[in-house]
């Protein structure tokens, strides 16, 4: 399996570097070198406390644009950030997201810089993000991924992702929303809680890891409160917030916190 192969074999924790505001973004502070370096001093915390991978986002872009209306600026500098960072640490995986469900782009962008996988809000089904309606991603990108030859790169979908309105698909189950994922060629699947630092519930992770064969991570919330009840249940995860002090998302990554951390899961 390609998920095993990337990770030879162990169940990745996988260390978030939020890129600051790009040009572009309202938020943008006008020193693009300075994003830059702090994209990388956070990658090198990450890598000194021992991390499995890295996945590097336009978390700071905020309002995110959606799909096809994200700019082909951010996928520019992005794509220029995480270069970078496959410069600086080829030993480990990397990972590429961009806000809001730009699927195609993060391919494009992973695809340009040599990243080993995608993660993508919402692969499959619809729901109301806060900026406004998302669609599945999944029958473009897979497509897509065949034209330009990408597929060697993972692709990893969110199902009832964070930070979003899923009543339009109420009537689903995350038992099936999950089987979607699987169904849809993904590589891997991504359980959240209903916002950043919040972990799914213990019994709901049993449930959609029932219902599928593909690896299922946990994308919010996993700590070293909890990592003891919810580890076991699941194939690998995402950490942001939570490897930063006081888990502050605009905080630095603190590589004491990172290395604490894979002392537990190791």
């Amino acid at each position: 399996m390609q998920f095993n192969q990337l990770f030879s074999g162990k169940k990745p924790v996988i260390g978030m570097v939020h890129l600051k505001a790009l040009p572009g973004s309202p938020r943008y502070g006008g020193d693009l070198a300075a994003v830059y370096d702090a994209a990388l001093r956070d990658a090198e915390a990450l890598a000194e406390g021992g991390i499995d991978a890295i996945q590097i986002e336009n978390q700071f872009d905020t309002p995110y644009q959606l799909g096809d209306e994200i700019g082909v600026e951010t996928v520019a500098f992005l794509s220029v950030a995480a270069a970078k960072l496959r410069e600086a640490f080829p030993e480990l995986p990397l990972g590429v997201n961009i806000h809001l469900n730009g699927a195609k782009q993060a391919l494009a962008a992973a695809k340009a810089c040599g990243a080993d996988f995608i993660r993508v809000f919402n692969l499959m089904n619809a729901y109301i993000s806060n900026s406004g309606y998302t669609g599945a991603a999944a029958p473009e990108l897979m497509r897509y991924r065949r034209a330009i030859d990408a597929g060697e790169i993972l692709v990893f979908g969110d199902f009832q992702v964070k930070h979003g309105s899923h009543a339009i698909t109420a009537d689903r189950s995350i038992e099936e929303k999950a089987h979607d994922i699987e169904t849809s060629g993904a590589e891997a699947c991504i359980l959240t809680g209903s916002a950043t630092g919040i972990a799914p519930d213990a019994a709901l992770c049993r449930t959609a890891k029932s219902h599928i064969s593909i690896p299922m991570l946990i994308g919010s919330g996993l700590n070293s409160r909890n990592v003891q009840q919810l580890w076991p249940l699941v194939d690998g995860a995402i950490i942001g917030s939570g490897f930063k002090e006081g888990g502050v998302l605009c905080a630095p990554v603190d590589r004491q916190l990172v290395k604490d951390f894979m002392a537990l899961v190791k």
